[in-house]
């Protein structure tokens, strides 16, 4: 429910009204938050708990992507347009698809792999990467709200870094999935058999 209102209220904000608008970046800022340690604490009850299920495997994940990515996309859409070309939170479009095209791969990945019977789990790149996407978009919307002039560098790396471990992210499950997708490739008659 938070993540349709952040949505909402990235939808109505516009950069050239940043004066009259700002509160919706402080509300979204909020509601971003409270979305991201949610999400957090219910997977990590799960787990201590021992409650973790295949339902909540595939669905929570998910529901982080659509997060992330469409807070990106938004990022760099008109209602973030700063006049001359550019978005007010240095978020490109070749960024989002950057973010967009390793959630798209990493899943459809992992679906192939776990429907073969093999588990492909989250690594540690993986919770890297979400914490670090996580912890950008909390900075661009922060620094947009309270401190656009002083931290306006700090927007900027967060988003640079973001690229960059997005980017590592995709190589190592590349090599991770490497193995298993050349033997589902391979014809069955050619697979040397098990001992």
């Amino acid at each position: 429910m938070l993540v349709l209102i952040f949505f909402g209220v990235l939808s109505a904000y516009s950069a050239a009204q940043a004066a009259e608008d700002r509160w919706m970046l402080e509300v979204a800022f909020w509601l971003f938050l409270a979305a991201s340690i949610g999400d957090w604490l219910d997977g990590y009850l799960a787990r201590r708990l021992n409650q973790v299920t295949a339902f909540g495997r595939v669905v929570d994940p998910v529901v982080d992507k659509v997060m992330v990515c469409g807070a990106f996309i938004f990022f760099c859409s008109t209602n973030f347009a700063d006049g001359e070309g550019g978005t007010v939170t240095g978020v490109a479009p070749w960024m989002a698809v950057v973010v967009l095209l390793r959630e798209l791969f990493v899943s459809a990945v992992r679906a192939f792999i776990e429907g073969q019977g093999q588990d492909f789990g989250a690594s540690w790149i993986g919770k890297i990467k979400m914490t670090v996407q996580a912890a950008t978009v909390c900075i661009i919307l922060g620094v947009l709200a309270w401190y656009e002039e002083s931290l306006a560098w700090l927007r900027i790396l967060a988003v640079w870094l973001t690229v960059a471990v997005t980017a590592l992210s995709i190589i190592s499950y590349a090599q991770r999935a490497r193995p298993a997708l050349l033997a589902a490739s391979m014809p069955s008659g050619d697979q040397e058999p098990s001992e």
